[in-house]
């Protein structure tokens, strides 16, 4: 894997890998903590619950990335639509 150029990172990539870094400080700090025996229990508890939401925000941050060109997009074919329908003379 190679290094990456800190200029090369969108606001929202380096919001995402700000989190990863706290979620992995986090997770070392809950073992720390963690009672002998419970510790992989407690840790793997708490990666899910990290994962799923460093999921979401990731999912999150592409749908609004993407969102001006699925709009466009959208609204281009119900145009298209529109034209296409029988009984009406296409749009010029």
């Amino acid at each position: 894997m190679t290094g990456m150029n800190g200029d090369d990172v969108t606001p929202d990539e380096r919001l995402l890998a700000e989190q990863a870094i706290l979620n992995f400080r986090e997770l070392n700090k809950a073992g720390h903590a963690a009672a002998d025996g419970t510790k992989l229990n407690v840790c793997e508890r708490l990666a899910v619950e990290q994962g799923r939401e460093l999921t979401r925000k990731m999912l999150e941050a592409s749908l609004h990335e993407q969102a001006p060109a699925v709009e466009k997009s959208s609204l281009s074919a119900s145009a298209l639509n529109q034209r296409r329908r029988p009984g009406r003379a296409p749009a010029e």
